[in-house]
């Protein structure tokens, strides 16, 4: 059985060895004038520079170009999707069919993971972006685990799944949404509202608090709790899903690191013997617990939740 890929986004060039170290098999880097909600600002010069210490470790590197592409951005993806080929990156991630028909023109070897965010929530779906040219799905966070094996049993593609850190919950191509709300007397009211980071959006009524940025690509609101299922990977191991994703966004490197090595560990142990990973799981939650930020709880998502029809 082929292991799971543990796919890492690092915030700098410099986690990238250090990453490979404890275990990553693959990163996702990119630049936010192309790419959505990434851990880390990577230039050309520095993506370049990403693929060549991955690759001489023998690590992957998928580009991001999953951003929501308007008129005045089209004449900029070829040649961007130009760069990335020739930087040798092993595939690149994306959500707008524009990419995936330049793509088909300039780099038509390249391997493409399509990722819209919410739309990856069924097998035909998948399969029907697989029939255009895509090799990999990531599936939406709003899925629970029955669906998620049920996809992977029917896909024809390959099956990415994010399984640690946070989530985006809203996106809007407007910015200031924190004026917005002051101005209507919402009971909503942005903390560092003028800083670049640290801000959050605060509801007092479910006591929550969710992390607010803004960017190129407008105002993105993410969940008040982090995605932790380091104890509960066996269903999808025995599915066979090919990829598990930790989503450093918003996170220091130290914490990232940490938590890479601890599922790290979890997989091989599973692939060893899944005695061995059971007995040792909630050892390893517990782990990530205490270098859990105070103020980001950690939970299961979707992946317990009843699904509605």
């Amino acid at each position: 059985m082929k292991k799971t890929e543990l796919l890492v986004t690092p915030l700098t060039i410099d986690d990238i060895s250090p990453l490979a170290a404890a275990g990553a098999d693959a990163f996702v880097i990119g630049e936010q004038r192309y790419g959505l909600r990434l851990a880390g600002e990577f230039d050309r010069d520095q993506v370049r520079q990403a693929i060549e210490l991955a690759h001489a470790q023998g690590k992957k590197v998928y580009v991001a170009i999953n951003a929501i592409f308007h008129n005045e951005k089209m004449p900029e993806l070829s040649d961007y999707i130009k760069f990335v080929d020739e930087a040798k990156a092993d595939g690149i991630v994306f959500g707008d069919p524009a990419v995936l028909m330049t793509a088909r023109e300039v780099a038509p070897n390249m391997k493409l993971h399509w990722s819209t965010e919410t739309l990856g929530t069924n097998w035909f779906s998948c399969n029907y972006w697989g029939q255009k040219g895509a090799k990999r799905a990531v599936l939406a966070r709003e899925i629970n685990m029955d669906s998620i094996v049920e996809i992977k049993e029917k896909a024809e593609v390959e099956i990415e799944v994010q399984v640690h850190g946070m989530s985006c919950m809203f996106q809007s191509k407007r910015s200031l949404l924190g004026n917005y709300y002051e101005f209507q007397g919402k009971a909503m009211e942005i903390e560092n509202r003028k800083m670049e980071k640290n801000m959050f959006l605060h509801d007092k009524e479910r006591e929550n608090k969710y992390p607010i940025f803004e960017d190129e690509n407008g105002t993105h609101i993410m969940s008040p709790n982090d995605i932790c299922i380091i104890d509960e990977l066996q269903e999808m191991l025995e599915a066979g899903v090919d990829s598990f994703k930790i989503d450093g966004i918003l996170k220091s490197s130290d914490y990232l690191l940490a938590v890479t090595k601890a599922y790290r560990e979890a997989i091989d142990l599973y692939f060893e013997d899944p005695e061995l990973y059971e007995d040792k799981k909630d050892e390893l939650l517990e782990a990530i617990e205490e270098i859990q930020p105070a103020h980001r709880k950690l939970d299961t998502g979707f992946f317990f939740k009843e699904t509605v029809y």
